[in-house]
């Protein structure tokens, strides 16, 4: 029994980083928390984006805790993606990597399958850590149309910061 918990936790840090191809970097490490300046400003061009292309989404800031800073929903948008891009958002911060990774890495199938057992991981393309200083200070999630289209927008907001 006691060599079960050593194991558990070198198979789940295995199956974490599953998704990630061997050259990638590591991931960013945790800054300080977005400030709401700086959420207003990654909501702003991710809203021109999506206002630009006539997209009706739900546009969710959080914090690099997770913790909600802003949520935007433009008319229109079905209310279940006010959950969705929350989920994306919170994902990308809390794993430190975009869905899309996730999404990619289970459209391979076999063993990536597991990842599916990942708590909290939301597999879909349209959530990204947001990068300051080389710091995550938050996350971005956009849900409302495509996977392709919401990522589209996502990433505007990320461009904003840099």
């Amino acid at each position: 029994m006691k060599r079960a918990t050593p194991l558990s936790l070198v198979l789940g840090a295995l199956l974490l980083f599953a998704a990630a191809p061997a050259s990638a970097q590591a991931p960013p490490p945790y800054g300080p928390p977005i400030t709401l300046e700086q959420a207003k400003k990654a909501l702003a061009a991710a809203e021109a984006e999506a206002r630009k292309n006539n997209w009706n989404v739900v546009i969710t800031i959080v914090d690099s805790g997770g913790n909600l800073v802003l949520l935007q929903r433009l008319d229109s948008t079905q209310f279940g993606s006010i959950e969705v891009a929350r989920q994306k958002a919170w994902s990308a911060v809390a794993y430190r990597r975009p869905g899309k990774v996730w999404q990619d890495a289970l459209a391979q199938g076999g063993a990536n399958l597991r990842l599916l057992r990942l708590e909290g991981a939301s597999p879909f393309e349209g959530g990204h850590p947001l990068v300051l200083d080389g710091r995550i200070v938050g996350g971005i999630g956009v849900s409302g149309v495509t996977g392709p289209q919401d990522d589209q927008i996502a990433r505007a907001g990320v461009g904003a910061l840099k």
